[in-house]
């Protein structure tokens, strides 16, 4: 448990990360999640690339270029100095710049929430299954 009284549950919200080869299209295979709790001042993300079901939804997607998205989400998660500007940015606003809609092969789907007390345990749940 992050802060907080254990047991206490708290509202968050998660995003899963899709993997988009093609917007146009609109398929996608999940291949991550950020979890957002205010209350506690959480923000991580989790991810597993399946390379055998990216390959067969779109083999022309490059996996590395895909893992170094997801990578720089982890960043901007840790407030690494390797996320740029967004290191600094409050909690609140990574998970924006997070959620926000964009154009790239890696993309946030809809917001959802809950409440939980336990966000890592929430990661992990959410990761095994939406992933």
């Amino acid at each position: 448990m992050i802060g907080g009284d254990p047991g206490e549950r708290h509202a968050y919200q998660y995003v899963a990360l899709r993997c988009v080869p093609r917007v146009e299209r609109e398929e996608f295979v999940n291949v991550g999640v950020v979890v957002y709790c205010h209350a506690t001042d959480y923000l991580r993300a989790a991810w597993r690339v399946d390379d055998a079901r990216v390959a067969a939804l779109a083999p022309e997607v490059d996996r590395d270029v895909l893992r170094e998205a997801l990578a720089y989400v982890d960043a901007v998660c840790a407030a690494d100095p390797r996320a740029g500007s967004a290191a600094g940015a409050p909690v609140s606003q990574r998970f924006g710049l997070l959620k926000a809609p964009r154009s790239t092969v890696l993309q946030p789907g809809p917001v959802h929430g809950g409440t939980t007390t336990d966000p890592d345990a929430e990661l992990g749940r959410l990761l095994t299954c939406l992933v």
